[in-house]
């Protein structure tokens, strides 16, 4: 029988601390499990022939998953997802995966605010692929409490 163990919350960071930092290399693989996962079939994210005929640059990853990835390294470093009170982005640009090459998403994650009363840490994320930024006012709200 397990026994799950207690997570240790890493100390309260500063404002403008990077606590997180990672690349993550997206494949057109992914992007089909993650249709299956999601349900969202849409072609755009699975056909060349489909998304050229809509005037995008290739097939797109699904911006969720985009979200979700981006969040990652923060839920890593933090030790609990349970932890994440809130999490906004908006979609600034799309992420095109090449058929061979894939597609890189570099991610930053630095405390943007600490409220030292409330236990709580605001994380900014820049997330960047083709050395553009893909989602805007990306934040997640964090307790240490």
């Amino acid at each position: 029988m397990s026994t799950l163990q207690p997570t240790t919350v890493p100390a309260l960071p500063a404002v403008g601390d990077v606590v997180a930092e990672r690349t993550v290399q997206l494949n057109r693989d992914a992007l089909v499990r993650y249709a299956g996962a999601s349900g969202d079939f849409n072609p755009i994210h699975y056909r060349d022939d489909v998304a050229a005929s809509v005037g995008l640059p290739g097939v797109l990853a699904h911006g969720m998953l985009t979200m979700g990835i981006a969040a990652q390294p923060v839920i890593d470093w933090i030790g609990d997802p349970a932890r994440v009170l809130d999490y906004q982005v908006r979609f600034t640009r799309p992420v095109a995966v090449d058929p061979e090459h894939g597609a890189a998403l570099q991610i930053i994650a630095k405390a943007g605010k600490v409220d030292d009363e409330a236990r709580t840490v605001r994380i900014d994320l820049t997330v960047t692929f083709a050395e553009q930024t893909v989602l805007g006012k990306a934040q997640l709200v964090v307790s240490f409490a």
